[in-house]
């Protein structure tokens, strides 16, 4: 056969058989046409993958497992924002949430835009000099992000006019975005981000398009599996007495934190005198996958919904700059169910699966007044749940007169195939501490062991009375009965066993407030059916708890010795509870020892501190005083 090349687009091939026509490939045939092609990433390993395929999969769509992630940009890198204004005057709550890196069109903080989520475009080494993109977010989205283009000369916002050159799209292109807010109402917007590249070759070829998914960090509340980084407390100035006290616990909390191998200074709010650094805020987090798919982000302070509680302010004035942000909501009624919306209110139980459901970073609660209708403020509520995490789930504390759930429940790490217990009030087995040491003969050992001074004289009820109080007995069968419903709740949605509880021995009684001729409102405890005034000072540091009006017919409690369940996981193993100042039977407190029996069964070891004086008496403990940063470095999108 000889095989003879022809003008055009055939050859002609002669055989012994004759000749025929093929068809036949001309010279100067070109590559199908480059096509737009965007990635982010999707697998959260913490690099773009432009060279393979490991970020094309699920693009277009995002889960909680996969799917590209994006920051919140609501820190402060270079501390620019202000807690007043030109005159010197505090600026407004709304004013003062709305500064923030994102407020504005630059790249703050570090060269390297640690806070940017990064997109990158596959390099198209075969465009023409005419070519051109354009990059923008679509849809809702839109409202709620910025994107950056990053250049010879740094990162720059793109805009609507935004073109990238034809030798850019050829190199390929970096890109960045932030998100302006966290999602606060997925019903407005659920933190989805759709980026688009357009690519115009140009030569009147026909313009490509790709488009990749992208989803908001979601905002995240800490569980007690998180190791305790750092903690927050007020100290008090001054030189009364009562500060002297409170000062005094601070000094005490600061040894104990240091024990516990918590290494980081307290952290201390020195501006007004709202001793409960538990209720004006809850420490939050947002993350993404940085540089290895290692966590990388930001902590984010939730001030509480409480328009008249403005040590809320110091989220901003005090905890926000270098990545540390703060949000607020509408702030809420005001009315006496405000200390629904303190965030003593609100805990978390650790990550779990039960019922075909998922809580990877855990699951919040939060303490309603079922009896009358109250619950937590709706904004807050709905920030909570628009994470689409940790949906809250609401428990019952009309019986509490504070109506907080961290006075009655908690949650422990534990060395088990869960990996954590619930710790629980138990009134039962307060009153049958007594009832056993009456039984040995020390029915007439005083009840409370605290000394007493000038200004607070120390209680002299002993055993034998509080045994022989209906009021007592009947306060502690309500608690029992409702610390038991509650249970129930938490076991259904967990698939937590008795096993899995530990029962701590627990003490309530009902609380009141009375009104003063002045109109003011003063809280006041029940001991042994009598009712005894809260001291000056502590109604004076401690009134911002904002108790709750009893329904009518009602009856509300508080703890009556210190409740050991409200303190503070510093570790693993290590835990801070209220000392107790139980009765002191052959010189040992009967409440103290079996408190240590109840949390070293759980593998915790206790230390105690004073706060019957500075938070018991205002009808808290000492986790209502402190505050906790938590460890965040463990991705939320594994389990």
């Amino acid at each position: 056969m000889v095989r003879v090349t022809l003008p055009g687009r055939t050859v002609l091939a002669i055989t012994l058989a004759g000749a025929a026509l093929v068809p036949a490939a001309p010279a100067f045939a070109a590559d199908p046409p480059a096509r737009a092609d965007l990635r982010a990433d999707v697998n959260r390993d913490g690099a773009v993958d432009v060279t393979g395929d490991t970020d094309n999969a699920g693009e277009d769509g995002w889960t909680t497992r996969r799917g590209a992630v994006f920051l919140p940009n609501i820190d402060d890198d270079t501390k620019r924002c202000k807690s007043t204004g030109p005159d010197g005057k505090p600026l407004p709550d709304a004013k003062l949430a709305r500064c923030n890196d994102a407020a504005d069109t630059k790249v703050n903080g570090t060269a390297d835009a640690a806070d940017l989520a990064r997109l990158r475009t596959v390099p198209m080494p075969e465009l023409r000099g005419g070519a051109t993109g354009t990059v923008k977010v679509t849809g809702t989205g839109a409202k709620y992000t910025r994107l950056f283009v990053k250049r010879a000369t740094g990162w720059t916002a793109v805009t609507p006019t935004t073109r990238l050159s034809a030798a850019e799209l050829r190199a390929g292109v970096e890109l960045g975005i932030e998100g302006t807010d966290v999602v606060r109402d997925r019903a407005v917007w659920d933190g989805t981000a759709v980026v688009e590249l357009k690519v115009s070759p140009g030569g009147g070829a026909e313009a490509s398009t790709d488009r990749v998914t992208l989803h908001a960090a979601p905002l995240l509340t800490h569980h007690h599996l998180q190791q305790a980084r750092q903690v927050l407390v007020t100290e008090l100035r001054g030189d009364d007495p009562y500060v002297r006290a409170q000062r005094n616990f601070v000094k005490t909390l600061e040894t104990e934190v240091k024990r516990a191998g918590v290494t980081a200074p307290l952290v201390k709010f020195t501006k007004g005198d709202d001793i409960w650094a538990q209720d004006f805020l809850e420490p939050g987090y947002v993350t993404m996958a940085g540089p290895g798919g290692t966590p990388q982000g930001m902590r984010v302070m939730i001030r509480s919904a409480q328009p008249d509680r403005t040590a809320g302010r110091q989220v901003f004035e005090k905890l926000r700059g270098r990545d540390v942000g703060a949000v607020q909501v509408a702030l809420g009624r005001g009315d006496e169910s405000s200390t629904l919306d303190s965030m003593g209110n609100l805990e978390t139980i650790p990550a779990y699966e039960h019922g075909g459901r998922s809580y990877p970073a855990g699951r919040i609660i939060m303490g309603e007044q079922k009896d009358i209708g109250f619950k937590p403020a709706k904004a807050m509520r709905t920030l909570l749940a628009s994470q689409g995490m940790q949906d809250p789930l609401l428990l019952d504390t009309s019986w509490l007169h504070v109506g907080h759930v961290d006075e009655f429940v908690q949650f422990l790490p534990a060395d088990t195939p869960r990996g954590w217990r619930i710790a629980i009030a138990d009134p039962a087995a307060g009153m049958r501490l007594l009832k056993d040491a009456k039984a040995a003969g020390h029915g007439g050992t005083r009840m409370f062991s605290v000394k007493g001074g000038k200004d607070l004289p120390a209680p002299k009820e002993t055993i034998d009375q509080v045994l022989a109080s209906r009021a007592i007995r009947e306060d502690n069968a309500l608690a029992a009965r409702r610390i038991a419903a509650n249970l129930e709740i938490l076991k259904r949605e967990t698939g937590v066993t008795d096993a899995e509880v530990v029962r701590v021995p627990a003490l309530f009684t009902r609380g009141s407030e009375e009104e003063r001729g002045d109109g003011a409102r003063t809280p006041r405890l029940t001991r042994l059916g009598a009712s005894v005034e809260v001291p000056e000072a502590v109604r004076e540091y401690g009134q911002q708890r904002d108790l709750k009006e009893p329904a009518a017919g009602t009856v509300m409690t508080s703890a009556y010795i210190p409740g050991a369940v409200n303190g503070v996981v510093l570790g693993k193993d290590r835990y801070l509870a209220p000392k107790q100042w139980g009765p002191v039977i052959g010189g040992k407190d009967i409440f103290t020892e079996a408190v240590n029996a109840a949390y070293r069964e759980a593998g915790m070891r206790v230390s105690y501190i004073d706060d019957y004086e500075t938070y018991h008496l205002g009808m808290g403990e000492v986790h209502c005083g402190t505050n906790t940063l938590r460890d965040i470095s463990a991705p939320w999108w594994k389990r």
